[in-house]
């Protein structure tokens, strides 16, 4: 049977958290500017395509 004690990630060697929020930080940047970018280039198609 497999074990379901709890896993403690915060003290596993080789986690390194500060990148893991960085690269997050850096996930939400991106998702947050392309959602406005494509935004910007389906209005943009409204304006000049129709």
């Amino acid at each position: 049977m497999a074990e379901h004690s709890e896993v403690a990630y915060t003290t596993a060697d080789g986690n390194d958290y500060a990148a893991h929020e960085q690269t997050y930080e850096g996930f939400i940047m991106l998702v947050k500017y392309g959602t406005g970018a494509v935004i910007l280039i389906l209005a943009l198609m409204a304006i000049f395509l129709t």
